[in-house]
């Protein structure tokens, strides 16, 4: 058979300090995963079961830890923020999975932007639409380097501290700890009602103090241990 219209072209995350890539599969992402970021968006930050919304593959945009990467400011919005997360890359498959099982899934870690065109979220929300035009669109999650799990890494990453900068100013800084649902516990909720795949990349959430950038700004994003990723947003 012959493709009617070109076939896209995959998305690879490199793996740090290696010669392989990660090809990227579902991009999954956890909502109001840290209270304070619950509060801020009028949430109650109660432990509420986690939930699940999806960025296309063609979202990613692989960040290095020694460039600047360039996003361009997305079409329809003037409300374009920032969220920074921890992102875990998975490597076993499986539905149903066990704390044990869910920590076993984890290949390895990375930084990552959630960007929002929060405007567009907002409007949806309001009508009880779905959220992907806010969040599911071109250039929307910057990713850095895929660092492969070991025990000493996944202990560190548990209690990570998690910050961001804009042109240099603080603007939101917590630690992994903070987390709702831990790192596991958002692998086997997952779980529960999708079945996962090698290859799938799950944002843990981000913390409080969200915020928008404009064309010029430049974003520092790191967690403690892996890196930090620089994105300046484009026009």
């Amino acid at each position: 058979m012959k493709n009617i219209v070109p076939e896209q072209d995959r998305v690879y995350l490199p793996i740090a300090e290696s010669n392989q890539v990660y090809p990227v599969g579902r991009v999954y992402c956890v909502g109001r995963n840290y209270a304070e970021h619950s509060k801020e968006m009028g949430d109650d930050p109660e432990r509420d079961p986690p939930f699940f919304f999806a960025k296309d593959s063609s979202c990613v945009v692989p960040a290095g830890f020694s460039e600047s990467t360039l996003i361009t400011y997305p079409m329809a919005t003037s409300q374009f923020e920032y969220e920074v997360e921890l992102v875990i890359a998975i490597g076993k498959g499986g539905r149903n999975l066990t704390l044990q099982q869910s920590s076993e899934a984890i290949l390895g870690y990375a930084v990552g932007l959630d960007m929002t065109r929060r405007d567009l979220q907002s409007q949806a929300k309001k009508k009880g639409r779905p959220w992907e035009v806010g969040k599911s669109f071109d250039e929307s999650a910057p990713i850095s380097p895929i660092l492969l799990k070991t025990d000493l890494l996944a202990d560190n990453v548990s209690k990570a501290e998690i910050g961001l900068k804009v042109n240099g100013d603080l603007k939101q800084i917590s630690h992994v700890t903070n987390l709702t649902w831990s790192i596991e516990e958002v692998i086997c909720k997952l779980s529960e009602v999708f079945e996962l795949r090698p290859g799938d990349l799950i944002m843990t959430g981000t913390p409080e103090n969200v915020g928008a950038v404009v064309v010029g700004d430049e974003m520092q994003a790191w967690v403690e241990h892996l890196g930090e990723i620089r994105v300046r947003v484009t026009d």
